[in-house]
């Protein structure tokens, strides 16, 4: 089980994203739950806005800098620490070679769809796209994000524990739903070549 536990903690990218996801530093696990939970509540229940929030919130950080740096320059007091913010060369290029690979995956599909004409990658997409439009209509996109990082935080450890059973459940699932994709691939090209006869 611990070589499972290792291997679950590599493919999550290890250090400390994977740690807080595996709930192995409980108190930066509790943090993201909380932390969710209230911005959750706080931009989809209390009925605040993202703008106005964002707005507010950088209002008071000027405010407080500004006062902070005029009394330091009365009463002679060092200014506050700021840090200087700018993104390195190096982080964009790693975003956007991260990117690059995403958008490439997405044009190597679109291009099994168009140009080799594979029924099977056609099939898988129309469903995801329809279970993500199904999902779409009974949330909002805040909501979805607010799911998404609670299922980030809490399946993770769960997967963990329980990883044997779940590979072997998720395999039979897997096997029945490649043979019911199976069929309707056989059965479609079966009707296409019909009427091609006829």
């Amino acid at each position: 089980m611990a070589t499972h536990g290792r291997s679950l903690h590599a493919l999550l990218g290890g250090g400390a994203v994977a740690d807080v996801l595996l709930w192995r530093r409980r108190n930066a696990s509790v943090a993201a739950v909380v932390g969710a939970t209230a911005v959750w509540f706080v931009f989809e229940r209390a009925g605040y806005s993202f703008l106005s929030v964002l707005a507010n919130a950088l209002l008071l950080l000027v405010a407080i800098l500004f006062f902070w740096a005029k009394s330091a320059s009365l009463l002679n007091r060092p200014l506050p620490p700021l840090p200087n913010l700018e993104f390195s060369d190096a982080v964009v290029e790693k975003a956007a070679d991260h990117a690059l690979v995403w958008i490439n995956k997405v044009l190597a599909v679109g291009r099994e769809i168009a140009i080799k004409r594979d029924r099977k990658v056609f099939i898988q997409v129309i469903l995801i796209l329809w279970v993500v439009s199904y999902v779409g209509m009974l949330f909002n996109f805040l909501t979805l994000i607010y799911i998404g990082v609670m299922f980030s935080l809490l399946v993770p450890p769960l997967y963990e524990r329980y990883q044997d059973h779940v590979d072997e459940k998720l395999g039979l699932a897997y096997s029945v739903l490649s043979k019911h994709l199976d069929t309707i691939i056989s059965r479609t090209g079966q009707s296409t070549k019909q009427k091609k006869t006829e």
